[in-house]
């Protein structure tokens, strides 16, 4: 079972790993976007912020995806799946918790919808197709699950997962799972923002950045230049 390197080992990281990463690259090929169709269900917009959790594989690039999308107002990473006890990075990475990492989304239903969150999701957040990782990454930690609360979410999601097989726009089946949202935990300060903190982290440049590259390219309109920061948001409120 792999696991992101450590702050310590983030730290070390040098301008040759960098240069090496990057030398490879054309031959390891970072994860790609599929262009998709939209889903055929989705919900009428509606008053008020809504909420939603979805994992995708780490939470960096997910949180960093949805800090781009127009429409969003906050995207905070953390864990969702397991017990408030064991809502820790050093603990869900040994992959026994029930814990996934995931992100909270909060947005505005007049600007986005949930079926084009989804769109997004399945498209350029993560590849839906790999079971129990994504990418470097491997364990359950890492599955590709949406977490809902409202039967009408859940049924958007099934009819969407279902549009999408039956098309068959990927290689593989879709290996997303739904499971109830029994709670979600806000991940250490840390690993809030870290995309837009660390844009040159060799982990961030080789399997984050691309997301948001291919948001701006396929998702033309949903795009905004300027993410939308947990730390902006707690700045505002003390």
């Amino acid at each position: 079972m792999t696991r992101k390197p450590s702050r310590q080992i983030i730290a070390l990281a040098s301008a040759a790993v960098l240069a090496l990463v990057w030398y490879v690259a054309p031959s390891m090929a970072a994860e790609d976007a599929v262009v998709i169709p939209p889903p055929s269900a989705d919900v009428a917009p509606a008053d008020g912020l809504k909420t939603f959790v979805l994992a995708g594989g780490c939470f960096w690039g997910v949180q960093g995806v949805y800090q781009h999308t127009r429409g969003v107002t906050k995207a905070v990473s953390g864990y969702a799946g397991g017990k408030a006890s064991t809502a820790s990075y050093e603990i869900v990475g040994s992959g026994t918790t029930g814990h996934a990492e995931a992100v909270q989304i909060t947005y505005d239903p007049k600007q986005v919808s949930l079926g084009k969150l989804l769109q997004i999701y399945f498209s350029v957040a993560h590849d839906p197709t790999q079971l129990n990782r994504q990418g470097p990454d491997v364990g359950t930690q890492y599955r590709s699950t949406v977490f809902t609360s409202d039967p009408q979410e859940k049924k958007v999601v099934e009819a969407y997962i279902a549009q999408l097989n039956d098309a068959k726009v990927y290689r593989k089946k879709i290996a997303t799972t739904l499971e109830p949202l029994q709670g979600f935990y806000p991940a250490e300060d840390y690993h809030q923002d870290y995309l837009t903190l660390h844009p040159n982290q060799p982990y961030i440049a080789f399997n984050d950045i691309p997301k948001i590259e291919n948001l701006k390219k396929i998702f033309t309109g949903n795009y905004r230049d300027k993410p939308v920061l947990v730390r902006d948001a707690k700045a505002a409120t003390n």
